[in-house]
């Protein structure tokens, strides 16, 4: 076989770049790992401390809002419910500008709801990171070792190839327990979060259409 001028140099180049890779891949499988870990802690922290809104809760103050049919009620009704902080800060900055126009009023609503599901798509985005490259790093930490284990085994090194298998597999295994951790944490807040971004524009929704009903009704309205 007649090798290409230059095929041996980049073949070495390619194996230093491939070896050299080994170290930052066990570094960020560790790292991920880690994280991994310490957010699962957090979402069971976070499971603990959520509070719960049903749909008959949502269907009240829905209802409280029609009964009073104004701004102030609307404040009043959200400062007496138990819904989350989130929910009253937005409905309340929403209330407290009753003398903005339908339209003005609608764009608040939602850019601050826009910013709710910002902060909903960064909470998740790490985890979602580590969910994808996670057994990335595994496969790769799999197949670099696997080079020197195989010359190993053509040259009768059998210790070598263990420790190259040995490798291969911690590092296919650590991967894909933190994808695995992070699909899981990924998965179950964003169905937290759904139903968060679901209520809160419920709610926003029915403020609306009660302070522009409020504002029709008034003397003088514009």
């Amino acid at each position: 076989m007649v090798a290409i001028p230059g095929s041996e140099m980049l073949s070495s180049a390619l194996h230093v770049i491939s070896q050299s890779l080994l170290i930052p891949v066990i570094v960020g499988l560790l790292a991920f790992m880690l994280y991994a870990i310490i957010s699962f802690g957090g979402l069971i922290s976070e499971y603990t401390n959520r509070i719960r809104i049903s749909t008959g809760e949502i269907e009240k103050i829905i209802s409280d809002f029609a009964n009073y049919g104004t701004a102030e009620g609307i404040k009043e009704v959200m400062d007496k419910s138990s819904v989350p902080t989130g929910y009253k800060n937005i409905i309340n900055k929403i209330a407290s500008h009753p003398e903005m126009g339908s339209k003005s009023r609608e764009a608040l609503a939602r850019k601050l709801i826009e910013k709710e599901e910002a902060m909903a798509a960064k909470s998740l985005e790490k985890t979602d990171i580590v969910t994808r490259l996670g057994p990335t790093l595994g496969l790769m930490g799999t197949l670099i070792p696997m080079g020197p284990g195989l010359a190993a085994l053509g040259s009768g090194d059998i210790n070598t190839l263990a420790n190259a298998i040995i490798i291969a597999f911690d590092t296919t295994v650590v991967g894909l327990a933190a994808g695995g951790i992070a699909y899981v944490i990924s998965k179950v807040r964003r169905r937290w979060y759904e139903e968060y971004l679901s209520n809160l524009d419920a709610l926003c929704e029915a403020a609306l259409e009660v302070m522009a009903h409020a504002k029709a009704q008034a003397p003088y309205a514009g």
